[in-house]
């Protein structure tokens, strides 16, 4: 009897722990295997999951660097468009200019996409592998276009390769005792920003009253009444290139010819040129020039002092 109690208690117990055992395998088992299933078999419809939410379930989230502090806002070279308006074909040339070579014509109403702006010439992208520029009154802007304007720093130009046409007047100091008018020109050319290679040419008529020279054995008195005319290569070095008054010092060899004669000499001296605008500019200049001539009184050593102010001009 007593082994008959036993075995109707033990039967209810297996039976509740079997039963206890798969209702907890149940519950666990369940959310995996609906997320398992319904990641297999769910079809993803563009329209309905946008990739940019997928992607935002799966990274974390992070500040756009356009709207954050101290960060540039994000390039937008080739979004922003423009139609041309000019009728009844425009033309596009190579750079933002009308010296420029063309690239071709468009009927009005064609759209390109922006690349770049100089002043009020666009450049448009044509192709994959052509682009060129057209003037801003030719095309209207279809989207804000004042983020891609060069603005280059007001105070910096570069000149390197270009070309100065300069004429001067002053004054000469011929030996310390005489003073004449002096005229000259230049022909300058910008090596770099800072070296100039110049060719110059002056002329002056030398007056000097007449004064006791002294000879090997005689005494008399000399007057001196002659033009000259001197020429020189120099090579001239900006202090402040770029600017808008530029600082110099400058250097160089040439000849002088006077009374029938050419005597080789050089000089040195230093300047200032203050550029009225980008292509025009005024100089003055203060240069000593030393060179020996010959006379009937023997070598003498020249010590002259050129001041002039001229004005200059860059192509």
């Amino acid at each position: 009897m007593t082994r008959a109690i036993h075995r109707s208690l033990l039967l209810p117990a297996v039976a509740a722990g079997l039963v206890t055992f798969a209702c907890a395998r149940l519950a666990f088992a369940e959310p995996v295997v609906a997320d398992s299933t319904a990641a297999a078999t769910a079809p993803v419809a563009d329209a309905d999951v946008p990739a940019t939410d997928t992607l935002a379930t799966v990274l974390p989230a992070r500040a756009d660097s356009a709207s954050a502090p101290g960060f540039n806002p994000r390039p937008t070279i080739g979004r922003k468009l423009v139609v041309l308006t000019g009728k009844p074909e425009t033309v596009l040339r190579s750079g933002p200019g009308g010296g420029f070579a063309i690239v071709g014509t468009w009927p009005a109403g064609t759209r390109f996409s922006v690349i770049a702006k100089s002043g009020a010439w666009i450049g448009v992208k044509v192709s994959d592998t052509e682009t060129g520029w057209v003037h801003a009154s030719l095309c209207k802007e279809l989207d804000d276009l004042s983020g891609l304007q060069y603005r280059p720093n007001p105070r910096l130009y570069s000149r390197t390769g270009s070309y100065v046409v300069s004429a001067y007047g002053g004054a000469y100091a011929y030996d310390r005792k005489s003073n004449s008018a002096v005229l000259g020109g230049r022909l300058g050319y910008y090596v770099f920003d800072r070296v100039v290679a110049e060719a110059g040419l002056s002329w002056t008529h030398v007056h000097r009253p007449a004064e006791i020279v002294e000879s090997l054995f005689d005494l008399r008195l000399e007057a001196e009444d002659f033009a000259m005319l001197f020429y020189q290569m120099n090579v001239t070095f900006e202090l402040l290139p770029g600017r808008q008054m530029v600082p110099y010092v400058s250097g160089g060899v040439g000849s002088t010819l006077m009374l029938g004669r050419s005597t080789p000499a050089v000089n040195f001296g230093a300047g200032t040129r203050l550029f009225l605008s980008r292509r025009a500019a005024m100089r003055w200049d203060v240069r000593d020039y030393r060179f020996e001539n010959t006379s009937t009184s023997g070598v003498r050593r020249n010590n002259n002092v050129e001041f002039t102010l001229g004005t200059e001009y860059l192509y």
